[in-house]
Protein backbone atom coordinates (compact mmCIF):
# COMPACT_ATOMS: atom_id res chain seq x y z
CA UNK A 1 0.00 0.00 0.00
CA UNK A 2 1.50 3.45 -1.13
CA UNK A 3 1.07 6.30 1.47
CA UNK A 4 -0.09 8.51 -1.06
CA UNK A 5 -1.60 7.38 -4.19
CA UNK A 6 -3.89 10.19 -6.58
CA UNK A 7 -5.69 8.78 -9.71
CA UNK A 8 -6.79 11.31 -12.20
CA UNK A 9 -6.94 14.05 -9.89
CA UNK A 10 -8.43 17.03 -11.63
CA UNK A 11 -8.65 20.71 -10.02
CA UNK A 12 -10.61 23.62 -11.40
CA UNK A 13 -11.57 27.04 -10.72
CA UNK A 14 -13.87 28.25 -12.95
CA UNK A 15 -12.55 27.75 -16.54
CA UNK A 16 -9.28 27.41 -15.66
CA UNK A 17 -8.13 23.65 -15.14
CA UNK A 18 -5.02 24.03 -12.58
CA UNK A 19 -4.41 20.39 -12.19
CA UNK A 20 -5.65 17.73 -15.21
CA UNK A 21 -5.25 13.97 -14.88
CA UNK A 22 -2.26 13.74 -12.30
CA UNK A 23 -1.36 10.20 -10.91
CA UNK A 24 1.38 9.58 -8.65
CA UNK A 25 2.19 7.53 -5.79
CA UNK A 26 4.59 7.92 -2.83
CA UNK A 27 5.92 4.98 -1.40
CA UNK A 28 6.32 4.69 2.87
CA UNK A 29 9.58 5.85 3.75
CA UNK A 30 10.34 7.45 1.03
CA UNK A 31 11.48 11.69 0.39
CA UNK A 32 9.86 12.92 -2.90
CA UNK A 33 10.37 15.83 -4.02
CA UNK A 34 7.43 17.87 -5.85
CA UNK A 35 8.96 20.67 -8.25
CA UNK A 36 7.60 22.95 -10.50
CA UNK A 37 7.54 26.00 -12.20
CA UNK A 38 5.16 29.30 -10.58
CA UNK A 39 1.59 28.19 -10.95
CA UNK A 40 2.56 25.14 -12.28
CA UNK A 41 -0.24 23.16 -9.38
CA UNK A 42 2.17 22.46 -6.77
CA UNK A 43 0.54 23.85 -3.96
CA UNK A 44 -3.26 22.94 -5.40
CA UNK A 45 -2.58 19.07 -5.28
CA UNK A 46 -1.23 19.42 -1.79
CA UNK A 47 -3.97 21.54 -1.07
CA UNK A 48 -5.98 18.70 -2.19
CA UNK A 49 -4.04 15.64 -0.68
CA UNK A 50 -4.16 17.27 2.83
CA UNK A 51 -8.15 17.94 2.41
CA UNK A 52 -7.87 21.54 2.53
CA UNK A 53 -9.06 21.90 -1.17
CA UNK A 54 -11.70 19.42 -2.72
CA UNK A 55 -10.81 17.64 -6.20
CA UNK A 56 -12.94 18.54 -9.26
CA UNK A 57 -12.66 14.69 -10.02
CA UNK A 58 -10.19 11.61 -9.16
CA UNK A 59 -9.28 10.72 -5.96
CA UNK A 60 -6.38 10.21 -3.62
CA UNK A 61 -5.58 8.29 -0.55
CA UNK A 62 -3.45 8.83 2.52
CA UNK A 63 -2.14 5.92 4.01
CA UNK A 64 -4.76 3.89 2.02
CA UNK A 65 -7.83 6.37 3.35
CA UNK A 66 -9.59 7.60 0.34
CA UNK A 67 -9.46 11.93 1.28
CA UNK A 68 -13.39 12.49 0.36
CA UNK A 69 -14.83 8.89 1.80
CA UNK A 70 -12.85 9.23 5.46
CA UNK A 71 -11.38 12.48 5.56
CA UNK A 72 -10.49 12.56 9.02
CA UNK A 73 -8.42 8.84 9.33
CA UNK A 74 -6.76 10.27 5.78
CA UNK A 75 -5.52 13.68 7.80
CA UNK A 76 -4.90 11.47 11.09
CA UNK A 77 -1.84 10.34 9.30
CA UNK A 78 -0.63 13.27 8.24
CA UNK A 79 1.13 16.59 9.55
CA UNK A 80 0.72 19.79 6.96
CA UNK A 81 3.37 22.61 6.67
CA UNK A 82 1.98 25.25 4.31
CA UNK A 83 4.29 27.79 2.36
CA UNK A 84 2.71 30.59 4.10
CA UNK A 85 2.69 29.06 8.01
CA UNK A 86 -0.15 30.30 9.62
CA UNK A 87 0.63 31.37 13.44
CA UNK A 88 -1.37 32.69 15.93
CA UNK A 89 0.78 35.90 17.06
CA UNK A 90 -0.05 36.64 20.20
CA UNK A 91 0.68 33.45 21.66
CA UNK A 92 3.94 31.80 23.38
CA UNK A 93 5.89 29.09 21.11
CA UNK A 94 4.60 26.59 24.26
CA UNK A 95 1.18 27.53 24.28
CA UNK A 96 0.52 27.46 20.80
CA UNK A 97 1.90 24.26 20.25
CA UNK A 98 0.20 22.49 22.89
CA UNK A 99 -3.17 24.30 21.82
CA UNK A 100 -2.76 22.62 18.35
CA UNK A 101 -1.42 18.89 19.87
CA UNK A 102 -5.49 19.41 21.54
CA UNK A 103 -6.90 20.26 18.08
CA UNK A 104 -5.44 17.03 17.23
CA UNK A 105 -6.34 14.48 19.55
CA UNK A 106 -3.95 14.03 22.46
CA UNK A 107 -4.90 15.46 26.18
CA UNK A 108 -3.62 15.60 29.78
CA UNK A 109 0.06 14.84 29.90
CA UNK A 110 0.21 13.33 26.43
CA UNK A 111 -0.28 17.07 25.26
CA UNK A 112 3.02 18.33 27.40
CA UNK A 113 5.14 14.91 26.57
CA UNK A 114 4.48 15.14 23.21
CA UNK A 115 4.93 19.17 22.94
CA UNK A 116 8.55 19.10 25.12
CA UNK A 117 9.73 16.04 22.40
CA UNK A 118 9.02 18.39 19.37
CA UNK A 119 10.02 21.53 20.95
CA UNK A 120 13.72 19.30 21.27
CA UNK A 121 13.58 18.04 18.07
CA UNK A 122 12.83 21.09 15.79
CA UNK A 123 15.63 23.14 18.41
CA UNK A 124 13.00 25.54 19.73
CA UNK A 125 14.04 25.18 23.64
CA UNK A 126 15.76 28.53 23.85
CA UNK A 127 11.91 29.76 22.28
CA UNK A 128 9.80 28.06 24.22
CA UNK A 129 8.57 31.16 26.22
CA UNK A 130 8.79 33.69 23.27
CA UNK A 131 6.04 35.29 22.10
CA UNK A 132 5.30 34.52 18.03
CA UNK A 133 5.60 37.71 16.80
CA UNK A 134 9.03 38.00 17.82
CA UNK A 135 10.47 34.84 16.20
CA UNK A 136 12.56 35.18 12.84
CA UNK A 137 11.13 33.98 9.90
CA UNK A 138 14.00 30.79 10.21
CA UNK A 139 11.91 29.93 14.03
CA UNK A 140 8.82 30.33 12.29
CA UNK A 141 9.34 27.77 9.80
CA UNK A 142 10.66 26.00 12.34
CA UNK A 143 7.12 26.34 14.63
CA UNK A 144 5.31 25.29 11.15
CA UNK A 145 7.44 22.50 11.05
CA UNK A 146 6.78 21.20 14.65
CA UNK A 147 3.44 21.85 14.70
CA UNK A 148 3.41 19.51 11.75
CA UNK A 149 5.21 17.30 13.62
CA UNK A 150 2.57 16.48 16.68
CA UNK A 151 1.21 13.59 16.70
CA UNK A 152 3.99 11.55 14.93
CA UNK A 153 2.08 11.67 11.22
CA UNK A 154 3.75 8.68 8.90
CA UNK A 155 3.41 11.50 6.20
CA UNK A 156 4.59 14.93 6.14
CA UNK A 157 3.49 17.64 3.34
CA UNK A 158 5.74 20.39 3.24
CA UNK A 159 5.16 22.90 1.00
CA UNK A 160 8.45 25.28 0.14
CA UNK A 161 9.69 24.68 3.79
CA UNK A 162 13.02 26.77 3.54
CA UNK A 163 10.48 29.61 2.01
CA UNK A 164 12.10 33.19 2.58
CA UNK A 165 15.58 31.84 5.00
CA UNK A 166 18.63 32.98 4.77
CA UNK A 167 21.52 30.38 3.28
CA UNK A 168 22.35 29.39 7.13
CA UNK A 169 18.70 28.78 8.10
CA UNK A 170 18.00 27.30 4.79
CA UNK A 171 20.79 24.63 5.61
CA UNK A 172 19.69 24.14 9.19
CA UNK A 173 16.07 23.30 7.79
CA UNK A 174 17.15 20.76 5.40
CA UNK A 175 19.12 19.40 7.82
CA UNK A 176 16.09 18.77 10.12
CA UNK A 177 13.78 16.99 7.13
CA UNK A 178 17.02 15.01 6.65
CA UNK A 179 16.78 13.79 9.87
CA UNK A 180 13.00 13.72 9.86
CA UNK A 181 13.15 11.43 6.61
CA UNK A 182 14.63 8.83 9.15
CA UNK A 183 10.99 8.17 10.98
CA UNK A 184 8.45 9.75 8.02
CA UNK A 185 7.80 9.95 4.60
CA UNK A 186 8.41 13.42 3.49
CA UNK A 187 6.65 15.23 0.29
CA UNK A 188 8.54 18.20 -0.09
CA UNK A 189 7.79 21.23 -2.52
CA UNK A 190 10.73 23.74 -2.89
CA UNK A 191 12.13 25.71 -5.54
CA UNK A 192 15.84 25.21 -4.44
CA UNK A 193 16.74 22.35 -7.11
CA UNK A 194 20.24 21.92 -5.13
CA UNK A 195 18.14 20.64 -1.91
CA UNK A 196 16.09 18.22 -3.77
CA UNK A 197 19.48 16.48 -5.14
CA UNK A 198 20.98 16.53 -1.71
CA UNK A 199 17.96 14.81 0.43
CA UNK A 200 14.95 13.61 -1.91
CA UNK A 201 14.95 9.91 -3.29
CA UNK A 202 12.25 10.38 -6.05
CA UNK A 203 11.35 13.87 -7.78
CA UNK A 204 7.86 14.34 -9.34
CA UNK A 205 7.95 17.16 -11.89
CA UNK A 206 4.32 18.99 -12.41
CA UNK A 207 4.34 21.34 -14.91
CA UNK A 208 0.77 23.20 -16.40
CA UNK A 209 -1.45 20.91 -14.24
CA UNK A 210 0.52 17.95 -15.46
CA UNK A 211 2.88 14.89 -14.38
CA UNK A 212 6.16 15.32 -16.49
CA UNK A 213 8.44 12.64 -14.80
CA UNK A 214 8.67 10.82 -11.99
CA UNK A 215 11.81 9.10 -10.95
CA UNK A 216 14.57 9.01 -9.44
CA UNK A 217 17.03 11.79 -10.29
CA UNK A 218 19.59 9.56 -11.38
CA UNK A 219 17.71 7.96 -13.38
CA UNK A 220 16.17 11.33 -14.88
CA UNK A 221 19.38 12.87 -15.39
CA UNK A 222 20.82 9.73 -16.78
CA UNK A 223 17.97 9.71 -19.51
CA UNK A 224 18.27 13.08 -20.14
CA UNK A 225 20.24 14.05 -23.76
CA UNK A 226 22.64 16.07 -21.96
CA UNK A 227 24.13 13.21 -20.24
CA UNK A 228 25.60 12.61 -23.39
CA UNK A 229 26.99 15.87 -24.60
CA UNK A 230 30.90 16.25 -24.63
CA UNK A 231 32.75 19.80 -25.19
CA UNK A 232 35.71 19.64 -27.15
CA UNK A 233 38.40 22.57 -27.52
CA UNK A 234 40.92 21.66 -30.78
CA UNK A 235 43.18 23.45 -33.44
CA UNK A 236 42.48 21.97 -36.93
CA UNK A 237 40.57 21.69 -39.34
CA UNK A 238 37.21 22.19 -38.69
CA UNK A 239 35.20 20.19 -41.58
CA UNK A 240 37.67 17.02 -41.44
CA UNK A 241 37.12 16.66 -37.71
CA UNK A 242 33.34 17.30 -37.69
CA UNK A 243 32.89 14.70 -40.65
CA UNK A 244 34.96 12.24 -38.80
CA UNK A 245 33.28 13.12 -35.08
CA UNK A 246 30.14 12.30 -37.16
CA UNK A 247 30.76 8.79 -38.30
CA UNK A 248 30.85 7.37 -34.25
CA UNK A 249 28.06 5.19 -34.29
CA UNK A 250 26.34 6.98 -30.88
CA UNK A 251 26.80 10.36 -32.11
CA UNK A 252 23.80 12.59 -33.27
CA UNK A 253 24.88 15.92 -33.75
CA UNK A 254 27.78 18.09 -33.89
CA UNK A 255 27.30 22.02 -32.85
CA UNK A 256 30.26 24.19 -33.96
CA UNK A 257 30.57 27.11 -31.38
CA UNK A 258 32.37 29.09 -33.05
CA UNK A 259 36.56 30.12 -33.13
CA UNK A 260 38.29 30.89 -29.84
CA UNK A 261 41.18 33.63 -30.04
CA UNK A 262 44.33 31.60 -30.79
CA UNK A 263 42.59 29.66 -33.70
CA UNK A 264 40.79 26.98 -31.26
CA UNK A 265 37.87 25.59 -32.49
CA UNK A 266 35.05 24.37 -30.11
CA UNK A 267 32.46 21.86 -30.49
CA UNK A 268 30.02 20.29 -28.72
CA UNK A 269 29.08 16.39 -29.28
CA UNK A 270 25.96 15.05 -28.62
CA UNK A 271 25.56 11.23 -28.73
CA UNK A 272 22.80 8.82 -27.00
CA UNK A 273 22.24 9.26 -23.34
CA UNK A 274 24.50 7.24 -20.95
CA UNK A 275 27.55 6.45 -23.36
CA UNK A 276 30.78 8.37 -23.55
CA UNK A 277 32.46 9.52 -26.91
CA UNK A 278 35.71 11.23 -25.15
CA UNK A 279 38.41 8.62 -25.87
CA UNK A 280 37.36 8.00 -29.58
CA UNK A 281 36.97 11.77 -29.76
CA UNK A 282 40.55 12.03 -28.71
CA UNK A 283 41.50 9.46 -30.23
CA UNK A 284 40.50 11.06 -33.52
CA UNK A 285 41.91 14.71 -32.93
CA UNK A 286 45.00 12.77 -31.99
CA UNK A 287 45.34 10.73 -35.17
CA UNK A 288 44.63 13.91 -37.38
CA UNK A 289 47.77 15.51 -35.24
CA UNK A 290 45.69 18.48 -34.11
CA UNK A 291 46.69 19.70 -30.98
CA UNK A 292 44.01 19.39 -28.30
CA UNK A 293 43.62 21.13 -24.97
CA UNK A 294 39.64 20.57 -23.74
CA UNK A 295 37.16 17.87 -23.33
CA UNK A 296 34.48 17.37 -21.34
CA UNK A 297 31.59 15.41 -21.38
CA UNK A 298 28.83 17.03 -19.46
CA UNK A 299 27.56 15.65 -16.18
CA UNK A 300 23.38 16.81 -16.22
CA UNK A 301 22.20 18.23 -12.81
CA UNK A 302 18.84 18.02 -11.80
CA UNK A 303 17.94 22.01 -13.20
CA UNK A 304 18.66 20.48 -16.46
CA UNK A 305 16.24 17.75 -16.32
CA UNK A 306 13.45 20.83 -14.83
CA UNK A 307 14.49 22.91 -17.41
CA UNK A 308 14.36 20.37 -20.15
CA UNK A 309 10.99 19.31 -18.67
CA UNK A 310 9.10 22.49 -18.10
CA UNK A 311 10.28 25.04 -20.83
CA UNK A 312 8.02 25.84 -23.43
CA UNK A 313 9.93 27.49 -26.22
Amino acid sequence: MSMVSTEHLYKAFGRFMAVRDVNFNVEKGEIVGFLGPNGAGKTTTMKMLTGYLPPTAGTASIAGHDILDEPLEARRHLGYMPENVPLYDEMRVYEYLAYRAKLKGLYGKSVRAEVGRIIDRCGLETKRKNMIRTLSKGYRQRVGLADALLGTPELLILDEPTNGLDPNQIRQIRELIRELASEHTVLLSTHILSEVEMICNKVIIIDNGEIKAADTPARLTGSLRAAGRVSVEYKGELDVVMRELGAIPSVKKIIYEGTLPGGWQRLIVRAEPGTDTRERTAAIIARLGYPLRHIYRHIPSLEDVFVEMTRHD
